[in-house]
């Protein structure tokens, strides 16, 4: 039973599984800060600008009706979220960059 437990932890030494857990668990902070800042900054002034009080969110296409009610595109959340995806992105980029990880990589590729 012992060797088990003593494999067990070797494993999460060797293969950097808590290294792991708090990445995603910093990546999930740094996801919800980032949602908050595009929703609460970035989005009043563009949807000011637009004339739509949900910023992007606001921007849709109503395409037809079917069954009575009207078919309608909401482009605009998507793009909210494509925005919300690149500044996620760009933040984890600028982070790995900062902390030099990028060269870490490059190193286990030869």
């Amino acid at each position: 039973m012992f060797d088990y437990a003593k494999g067990f932890v070797n494993f999460i030494r060797e293969q950097g599984v808590v290294g792991l857990a708090v990445g995603l668990v910093l990546g999930g902070a740094v996801a919800t800060v980032v949602k908050s800042l595009v929703d609460n900054v970035v989005m009043p002034p563009v949807g000011f600008l637009l004339g739509s009080a949900d910023g992007l969110k606001g921007l849709n296409w109503t395409i037809g009706r079917t069954g009575g009610k009207d078919a309608v595109l909401h482009y605009g959340a998507f793009l909210n979220d494509l925005l919300n995806f690149v500044i996620i992105a760009l933040v984890i980029y600028i982070v790995v960059h900062m902390l030099g990880l990028d060269k870490k990589f490059d190193k286990k590729k030869s």
